[in-house]
């Protein structure tokens, strides 16, 4: 819950006793809000920002400038714009969210009375199966780095723990040396709402990372050395061709790179390897709390969705139990 008490948002109360902030600068301090107090994820904060400002560009088309101004009938009119721009339902239940919460935070601060966006009703979300790709198709895009190329170690290590544990992108971004035990065989990764896990990894994926680290990231590390003094950046696992962490989207690049060298489908992601982990797990016959618990996902309804996915399982256990074959 907001502070008054915080000293990076103002309270309008306390500086002239003004009811109503311009609605751009109630963004801005909410944002703030969120940086300094709330404790939420870059990620997060950066997409709250995108959402309000488009729905301030909304905003400002119809001469609306002030908090007191937004009411239901505004809040549906742009719901309803974004649905003739043909935004998934998804994201449109997402800014929903973005808006509740800035006349959530406003109404804490004493800005406005009422939560104009509270009644508003999400959108209905219909379930979309995830794209999965089959096991060899999988296997050509973790082949597609080529041994001749500079970065090879460190992307072929990428891949194989992509697919190995299921993490997402900004999770493997995050990955330090000591979140690695590559004797026993685990990571242990943070993942959304600070909560921690800890997951096996093949094989496979332990000599691909051994091989990164003996023979490609001391390398990689001394290039950053040599540009000024060492820091906590450099415990990180993957490290770019200047020494530095590899971002975020530097990953989902290279993933779209190798998905283009392999022939995959042009609309597979980072996260196209964290359905194919699950899937192929529970295709193995694995159970989906397990698969659960190594997704970090806090509602089993979210992992059933690839129940929905693995057809040829499903014909497996029909074919196997049911007393007519």
């Amino acid at each position: 819950m907001p502070s008054t008490q915080t000293q990076s948002v103002t309270n309008p109360r306390e500086s002239g006793g003004q009811l109503c902030l311009p609605l751009g600068q109630t963004v801005k301090q909410f944002l703030d809000y969120l940086t300094v107090e709330a404790g939420l994820s870059g990620n997060t904060i950066l997409a709250y920002g995108r959402d309000l400002k488009q729905f301030l560009g909304y905003c400002k088309a119809d001469s609306i400038d002030q908090l007191r101004q937004i009411k239901p009938a505004v809040i549906q009119g742009y719901l309803r714009s974004l649905s003739r721009s043909q935004k998934s339902e998804s994201s449109i239940k997402r800014a929903l969210v973005a808006i509740r919460m800035l006349l959530r935070f406003a109404r804490l601060m004493g800005l406005v009375k009422d939560n104009q966006a509270a009644t508003t009703e999400f959108p209905k979300v219909w379930q979309k199966l995830p794209v999965v790709c089959s096991k060899q198709q999988v296997v050509n895009l973790l082949d597609a780095p080529q041994p001749c190329e500079p970065f090879y170690l460190r992307d072929k290590a990428m891949l194989e723990l992509l697919y190995a544990t299921g993490v997402r992108a900004s999770e493997l971004a995050g990955l330090k040396m000591s979140d690695l035990n590559l004797d026993i065989g685990y990571l242990r990764c943070v993942g959304k709402g600070g909560r921690e896990r800890v997951i096996p990894m093949g094989k496979t994926a332990i000599a691909a990372v051994w091989q990164y680290l003996r023979d490609l990231r001391p390398t990689l590390l001394l290039r950053r050395s040599g540009k000024g003094p060492l820091g906590t950046g450099d415990n990180f696992l993957l490290l770019s061709r200047t020494g530095r962490p590899l971002s975020r989207i530097e990953i989902w690049r290279l993933v779209k790179k190798y998905a283009i060298r392999a022939g995959m489908p042009r609309n597979l992601t980072v996260h196209t390897l964290r359905h194919c982990f699950a899937t192929h797990l529970l295709a193995g016959g694995a159970d989906l709390r397990s698969v659960q618990e190594m997704l970090g996902h806090v509602d089993i309804a979210t992992t059933q969705i690839y129940t929905h996915v693995d057809q040829e399982r499903l014909r497996r256990i029909h074919k196997k139990f049911h007393p007519r074959p």
